[in-house]
């Protein structure tokens, strides 16, 4: 890996791995190494043997200057370091999260119609319900391993987005958990995630037909209905971005669910904080949000010769942007690496602000907000009862496994 002068042509060589390495986090500690990278340079040219070189960028002012300047970093060219070319040319201007402006202002407003008042209040009563019933069932349990319970909320609310029957969700809680369970390549059976993930395209298929004959207050009735410079959405682009919601939703909200209760228990004076009835419940929700920041980095390229933070960026070279690093920026957030259950102002970026502002941000949070309050009102401090496995991937900061004990509140 190489640090390059904003002023000068040497690159200066550091001791610093590679950051797109998978193995570095589950058994590393990023948060200090992303302090000590950022702090010789918040951009730098992280080289690669026998893989595609990138530029990194750790600090806050620069994740932001990439992120809300699409039309000089684009995202049509692949939105994740190491995908596969073949994957991405067939999404690229189809997949929301692969489309560049102007379209993909056109695309996203077909899938912003699909919130309607009726369906926001909705989605709000299935979260409540939801929230009760997961929480009910672990506390009957009493240890369970908290990554299965996270899960259930973020796939019921989806589902429910999505225009999926209820009799239908526990055939796409299985799938989803099969498909996008575990975050790192070679943590779980690819073949049978694989096989999984086919079962969930085929289903949206026959969804899509049902709501051409059936149309309802969704997003697969708004993608059916929708047209995008002046023709309608092909059913690849619908089964497309019916799969972006279903990963993105899926991944997001259940690790920042996971690392949110981690951070509190190893916190348990903000957890004394957050159960107070009259606690600011979704300041906390952006708290978790900035402190777990599941979505380790996004990618974009450079579509013309530019600068980012001195430094001499051509067109076609590689940017990540590694949000979990900018969100323990020092020079935004005070102590970063503590959890503050009540920090305010929160700038974090975990959601990607800019042209490509998470679609799902808004049920993000409330589904945090919701699950957090259920959590902190009815349950005592849970305990580990083993040690957390965090997964292996360098997309996903996100977790293979949390035991824990539930017990009811008492006081």
């Amino acid at each position: 890996m190489t640090l390059l002068e904003p002023t000068g042509t040497e690159p200066v060589t550091t001791d610093g791995p590679d950051l797109a390495d998978p193995s570095l986090y589950r058994d590393g500690d990023p948060a200090a190494l992303w302090a000590r990278l950022r702090a010789q340079s918040p951009v730098y040219r992280n080289e690669r043997t026998g893989k595609e070189s990138f530029w990194a960028v750790l600090g806050h002012r620069e994740a932001l200057e990439v992120l809300r300047r699409p039309e000089t970093f684009v995202s049509g060219r692949g939105m994740r370091l190491d995908d596969s070319p073949g994957a991405t040319e067939a999404a690229s201007q189809r997949m929301l999260i692969v489309t560049d402006p102007p379209r993909h202002a056109r695309l996203r407003q077909v899938m912003n119609a699909a919130f309607t008042p009726r369906m926001v209040a909705r989605l709000r009563d299935t979260m409540r319900a939801t929230a009760t019933e997961v929480i009910d069932e672990a506390l009957e349990r009493g240890d369970c391993d908290f990554v299965d319970v996270a899960a259930r909320l973020p796939v019921t609310v989806i589902c429910d987005l999505l225009g999926v029957p209820p009799a239908d969700r526990p055939f796409m809680l299985d799938r989803t958990m099969t498909a996008f369970g575990h975050a790192g390549p070679g943590s779980a059976d690819r073949a049978a995630a694989a096989r999984a993930h086919t079962d969930i395209l085929m289903y949206y298929a026959e969804l899509a037909e049902r709501r051409r004959r059936e149309p309802a207050d969704d997003v697969v009735t708004a993608l059916v209905q929708g047209t995008v410079d002046g023709r309608p959405l092909t059913d690849e682009e619908i089964y497309l971005n019916c799969d972006g919601l279903v990963s993105g939703g899926n991944e997001t909200t259940r690790h920042a669910t996971v690392g949110g209760l981690l951070a509190l228990m190893r916190h348990p004076d903000q957890w004394e904080v957050a159960r107070r009835a009259d606690h600011p419940m979704e300041t906390t929700a952006q708290e978790i949000l900035r402190f777990t920041s599941p979505a380790m980095h996004v990618l974009r390229t450079a579509a013309r010769d530019t600068e980012l933070a001195g430094h001499p960026v051509r067109a076609g070279d590689r940017v990540a942007v590694w949000l979990p690093a900018a969100n323990r920026d020092p020079a935004v957030f005070p102590d970063p690496d503590r959890f503050d259950a009540l920090r305010t102002p929160n700038r974090h970026v975990a959601l990607a602000p800019g042209e490509h502002y998470c679609l799902g941000a808004a049920l993000a949070l409330a589904e945090l907000t919701v699950f957090f309050t259920e959590l902190t009102s009815r349950t005592e401090l849970p305990e580990p009862v083993g040690k957390p496995v965090r997964a292996a991937s360098h997309l996903i900061r996100g977790f293979e496994s949390l035991p824990v004990r539930l017990r009811p509140r008492t006081g």
